[in-house]
């Protein structure tokens, strides 16, 4: 469910939750209950530090940090393809 940013001239912007066919044009003000007029900004359906949200992060980050290795990891397993495209792949 999106939330909408809504401005009272008295107490500055809140967001609230609402369906998206049922967004009111006001809402009443948490401070002062005064009509607030609700702002045109830009969308935001996720959720803050929801699993979905952390997932888009991580991953958006690897584009520009990708996890570099020093060392196949621990235990000596080592992963075989079959795929005769992997063996024009470069080898360290």
């Amino acid at each position: 469910m999106p939330y909408y940013e809504f401005n009272c001239r008295a107490c500055g912007s809140f967001d609230r939750f609402h369906r998206m066919a049922e967004v009111p044009g006001t809402a009443a003000c948490p401070d002062c209950a005064a009509p607030a007029r609700r702002r045109v900004t830009a969308g935001a359906l996720l959720h803050t530090g929801s699993t979905a949200t952390r997932l888009l992060d991580a991953t958006a980050g690897t584009a520009d940090r990708p996890a570099v290795v020093s060392a196949p990891p621990a235990g000596g397993h080592t992963r075989i393809t079959r795929n005769p495209l992997h063996a024009k792949l470069p080898h360290p």
